[in-house]
């Protein structure tokens, strides 16, 4: 017995999107127990020491000191962090 079905041929078409991905070479890294991550560490315990959290009395104030916790930790990243290649071998 021979299974035939019938059917109308209808062009199918299927769209596929392509996009542009900016795909990640390089990173900044700290060498684990190295110099530049026990600098890091120090400076990094200076700069929270040196925060001024006595008087938050708003908002806004809070804001400002959060602001200049992360930029002072982004300051203090970058000059102890070097760049290194990213390749298909490194641990992300």
């Amino acid at each position: 017995m021979e299974w035939h079905l019938t059917s109308d041929h209808i062009p199918l078409s299927v769209n596929i999107a392509i996009f542009e991905e900016n795909i990640q070479t390089k990173k900044h890294t700290i060498i684990k127990d190295s110099e530049e991550e026990n600098n890091f560490v120090s400076n990094l315990i200076k700069a929270i020491k040196g925060l001024n959290i006595d008087d938050i009395q708003s908002k806004e104030s809070f804001k400002h000191i959060v602001q200049t916790f992360a930029n002072c930790t982004e300051r203090i990243w970058y000059k102890y962090s070097k760049i290194v290649n990213i390749t298909k071998h490194s641990k992300v």
